[in-house]
């Protein structure tokens, strides 16, 4: 795995530095810094790094390193705002209404952020249930909730 890794690291490298348009090009790079690997293990190490062809100064299709992001968006993209219709606290419950069917994502996304004041979700069709540690921080959660959705 050590050595998968090293050669991994070199194949970003050389990405990073060399306009490389084939992987026999990038099989021979390798083999010049000292990987003795198969057509078939850089195809596969290309395909587990994610890079892309993407369009070089020169105006030749070569690998890239697709640039990661700058929105941090969680897995579960746009859930909150793309599905919640209301959110209302009684006691130590929170309820989010959602549309018809979205509720199991709405809990999915709750459980996922592991937030010490959740006890627990039960989701329906179109409504989660949350138990919240006492009433205080149940309404609390609500107006988390209700400031996530006007992003």
């Amino acid at each position: 795995m050590v050595l998968k890794k090293a050669r991994q690291d070199k194949i970003l490298d050389l990405v990073r530095r060399y306009e490389i348009e084939t992987q026999e090009e990038m099989l021979l790079r390798l083999k010049e810094c000292g990987y003795m690997v198969t057509q078939a293990t850089v195809s596969r190490d290309i395909r587990e790094l994610n890079l892309i062809k993407g369009i070089s100064a020169r105006g030749v299709y070569c690998y890239a390193v697709p640039q990661k992001k700058e929105n941090t968006a969680h897995p579960f993209g746009n859930v909150m705002s793309d599905s919640v219709v209301s959110v209302d606290a009684a006691g130590n419950m929170a309820v989010i209404k959602t549309y018809p069917g979205l509720a199991s994502a709405v809990a999915g996304y709750i459980d996922s952020q592991n937030l010490p004041e959740i006890l627990g979700t039960i989701a329906g069709d179109d409504a989660v249930f949350i138990v919240v540690r006492d009433a205080s921080r149940a309404g609390h959660f609500c107006e988390k909730i209700k400031m996530l959705l006007e992003k």
